[in-house]
């Protein structure tokens, strides 16, 4: 009696719903993404997952001549952290860093910003032959700075012969100037025009009702145009961050003129190069690597971070 009054007064359940799976043409179209996917993915895996594995599985090696190849676990990368060749070229392209990457993106914000105001006359021009050294390959730039910073035959060298002055050590005691001078004319324009891209995107609506508050050009730029691309000019900073890192042609190619100034480790870079490619020692070069990759990848992080902190208090 009880179990019968207990089933009356319980509500009917209701069918539990059928999970429909994907439609046809659904599933269709899954496998086209994945298929047009599938290129980039084989290509993404064989020319960068793999070798970073296999870079990573040989900097936990070192080769011996008593022993052969044995595993040596994170030693290399002990060692390079005490290593004072790595940490010597380390603090030089810090240096670099914190000297020619603010002056290189200050040139290009501000040829960026007077473009966009108008004031300056023939601005295809003006763009055009700021843009086009970064269409020079590095290579070609470096060969025709180290013919004008020759102490012989170089024209500076010969005006300041001319003139009873000293010859400017360019290729001397002024050596990671020289070498920042290059990138900066570099790359300066390229940098000029993703900040005058985004210049371009501003409402002008903002700039009539400063107008109309009284604000002049300058503070405009200041107070309306450099704040609205700050998104742009981080960016430019993170590849600019990477891009010092990286520093390789131009020591390398500078070196042969300048043997006694440019050594092996100049850089990061260029010393896992010749670790690798003129040493031979490939296990402890893969480890130099990997520790320069993590630099760049804490840095960059705390350039964004820090920028998104300052961007959230103001």
């Amino acid at each position: 009696m009880t179990s019968s009054t207990t089933t009356a007064a319980a509500p009917a359940s209701s069918p539990a719903p059928r999970r429909r799976g994907a439609s046809p043409a659904l599933r269709r179209q899954h496998r086209a993404a994945y298929l047009l996917v599938l290129p980039f993915m084989v290509v993404f895996a064989a020319m960068l997952v793999v070798p970073l594995g296999y870079a990573a599985y040989l900097s936990l090696y070192r080769e011996q001549l008593i022993g052969g190849v044995s595993f040596v676990g994170v030693q290399n990368y002990v060692d390079a952290l005490s290593d004072p060749a790595f940490l010597s070229g380390l603090v030089r392209v810090l240096l670099f860093l914190v000297v020619q990457v603010p002056i290189m993106l200050g040139v290009a914000l501000v040829i960026a910003l007077l473009l966009d105001s108008g004031v300056l006359y023939a601005q295809r021009f003006i763009r055009l032959a700021v843009f086009l050294p970064y269409a020079v390959p590095g290579v070609v730039a470096t060969l025709m700075w180290g013919y004008l910073y020759g102490p012989d035959f170089g024209p500076f060298a010969q005006v300041a012969s001319a003139l009873s002055l000293p010859k400017p050590p360019f290729l001397s005691s002024w050596m990671l100037g020289s070498i920042m001078n290059i990138v900066t004319w570099s790359f300066a324009g390229y940098n000029m025009i993703i900040m005058f891209a985004a210049l371009r995107g501003i409402p002008t609506e903002l700039y009539e009702a400063a107008r109309m508050d009284g604000a002049s050009e300058l503070r405009i730029a200041w107070s309306v145009k450099i704040p609205a691309i700050r998104s742009a000019i981080l960016l430019t900073l993170i590849f600019s961050v990477i891009g010092s890192f990286q520093l390789f042609n131009e020591p390398q190619l500078l070196r042969t003129l300048a043997p006694s100034v440019i050594d092996t480790a100049y850089t990061p870079n260029l010393y896992a190069y010749n670790l690798a490619f003129t040493n031979q020692n490939v296990n402890y070069s893969a480890a130099v690597a990997f520790l320069l990759a993590l630099v760049i990848a804490v840095l960059s992080y705390v350039v964004q971070l820090s920028a998104q902190r300052k961007e959230r208090r103001s």
